[in-house]
């Protein structure tokens, strides 16, 4: 991917020569000033630290900006103030069971997870809470409670508290989409106001360290080649994102051929060089909190791109190359996006590497909206991306044609000769089964939060499944191209419960801190609730700065500027 203008490019990561001053210091550096960092430098704050937050973009907010900022808060006030049981035992085995099922064991003293996992879910459920009131009575992030909305996977026998673990920013519209706005504005402005010094467009390219090998500081540069060097007296706390934009990272540690992602294009994964550079073991690589993404979109980039997180329309399907349907539509993004990276080991291809949404005027004229990063588009909203034919044939044409301009990108995928024959027998089941109101092949519609994200629709039938609506007998029919993506990536240094980046031998190193997507997730394939990011990134942004602010000071002898 070219060089972002906006920000200086990456630098080596060899050591260089030793370092005795710095252009300011503080007792906190926060690295990164989106969903992770800017509760961070509010909490270190709040406990009477001088922070510096320091953000590689122009302006604050990072990937959190485009999200809904749903947060996800186990045993929360408002749940509890309404009765709501959220006991921390079964919130564990719910966390677990979803996290890593191969190894999960309810009997077992960490339920067969390893400790720093387990660890990290105790503390998720400990500190969530705890946060969110505190944001909340600084006027720094008010939210309201969403008490009726429901787990991703509300109907597991683990999850005895299926509703009302979602929080969401106070001003957010009723469909709840707009919360980053929300959020990222109002956390920047108590930022001002409570004193935080906050530096943009500078890229933080090292950590400074002193003869003990503690971290006392960080040497960034502008895009104009200015060095900026801060220097902290307690602690350096890096928020800064997964490695979504990074393709060299995604190549190298992801599981499958992602086409691109929705992360804020400054998520290169420079935490993932700077810790590796002294000494941090890196776990969970693998990983991603996976989304569909409309395949043109994503080719195209843009700030403002986001993935599919509620895929609307009732009168909609979604078809393969060969025109099969092969996958329930209105699964949870996370999990419909694992059906794109299947793998046809008779014929050595993913054979729904791409997937077509079709839909009918009906679902175009009752369904379309820009929320949630949805296919169906109002009409003068969508025009470059929108596929069209008067008829199914004609739709399967202009599909065709266009899948032959992203084969550079889909590993040659074509359209099977029989596509169109395959398509209207595909339309023709599905249609039956929306009459009888029973999706008889993949069960669409049957789970809580398929319900929850079906987006608007036309009137439905008097005895149907919500979500399922027959296509019509004519046209027009409309398509769009849709591939595997991610919101970010979940892999990075291991940390502690408490923030701490360890070593390789599993110790502290001295005075470095990561939150959120710049660190191992311990969420591994788990993806349990909206807002499973943001609740558990905002609880461990209040831990590390409570463990950052009892950081002794250090001493600056020495110092020696370690490239990262």
């Amino acid at each position: 991917m070219p060089q972002h203008l906006e920000w200086a490019p990456r630098e080596t990561a060899a050591a260089a020569h030793p370092w005795s001053s710095f252009d300011d210091e503080f007792d906190i550096v926060v690295v990164g000033a989106g969903g992770g960092g800017l509760p961070s430098a509010l909490f270190a704050r709040w406990l009477g630290n001088s922070v510096a937050l320091v953000e590689k973009a122009g302006s604050v907010g990072g990937t959190a900006r485009k999200a809904a900022f749903w947060y996800w808060v186990p045993n929360n006030r408002p749940m509890r103030e309404a009765g709501l049981v959220d006991d921390k035992d079964d919130c564990l085995r719910y966390m677990a069971r979803l996290a890593r099922p191969e190894r999960y064991n309810p009997d077992a003293a960490m339920l067969g997870l390893e400790a720093w996992e387990y660890r990290a879910f105790e503390a998720i459920y400990e500190s969530a809470s705890p946060a969110a009131e505190l944001l909340h009575e600084r006027g720094a992030l008010r939210y309201r409670h969403c008490a009726d909305v429901t787990d991703y996977w509300a109907e597991l026998p683990e999850n005895k508290a299926p509703r009302g673990r979602v929080l969401v920013p106070a001003d957010a519209s009723e469909s709840m989409s707009d919360g980053g706005e929300m959020a990222v504005a109002s956390m920047h402005a108590a930022a001002l106001r409570d004193g935080i010094d906050v530096f943009t467009g500078v890229r933080v390219q090292r950590v400074v360290r002193n003869d003990g090998s503690a971290v006392i500081g960080v040497q960034g540069t502008r895009a104009n080649g200015e060095v900026v060097t801060l220097r902290a007296r307690k602690a350096v706390i890096f928020a800064t994102g997964g490695f979504t934009h990074d393709a060299e990272l995604r190549a190298n540690f992801l599981h499958a051929p992602f086409v691109g992602g929705c992360a804020a294009r400054s998520n290169e994964g420079d935490f993932v060089r700077m810790a590796s550079a002294v000494g941090a073991q890196l776990r969970n690589m693998n990983y991603a909190w996976m989304c569909p993404v409309a395949l043109e979109r994503a080719a195209a980039g843009g700030d403002d791109f986001t993935g599919t997180f509620s895929v609307g329309g009732d009168s909609m399907l979604w078809v393969n190359k060969s025109g099969h349907r092969v996958v329930n539509e209105k699964l949870a993004y996370n999990e419909i996006a694992q059906k794109f990276f299947e793998w046809d080991s008779q014929r050595a291809e993913y054979p729904n590497f791409v997937l077509l949404a079709i839909w009918d005027q009906r679902s175009q004229d009752g369904s379309a909206s820009t929320e949630y990063g949805r296919l169906i588009r109002p009409s003068g909203n969508n025009q470059e991306f929108e596929l069209r034919g008067d008829t199914l044939d004609e739709l399967a044409e202009a599909i065709g044609r266009r899948m032959q301009q992203y084969t550079h990108m889909t590993g040659h995928a074509r359209l099977a000769s029989d596509f169109a024959a395959n398509l209207h027998a595909s339309i023709t089941r599905f249609n039956r089964f929306a009459r009888e109101g029973k999706d008889h092949e993949f069960q669409r519609g049957e789970r809580l939060v398929e319900r929850m994200f079906n987006g608007p629709t036309g009137e439905p039938l008097s005895n149907a499944n919500p979500t399922m609506h027959p296509l019509a007998d004519t046209g027009p029919y409309y398509a769009a191209l849709v591939a595997g993506g991610t919101l970010d990536t979940k892999g990075g240094p291991l940390a502690n419960r408490d923030g701490q980046v360890l070593n390789d031998i599993g110790e502290p190193i001295a005075g470095l801190y990561g939150v959120g997507n710049c660190i191992a997730s311990p969420s591994a394939r788990a993806y349990w609730a909206g807002g499973g990011t943001l609740g558990p990134i905002i609880a461990f942004a209040y831990r590390a700065a409570q463990a950052a602010h009892a950081e002794p000071v250090r001493s600056t002898a020495d110092a020696t500027e370690l490239a990262g």
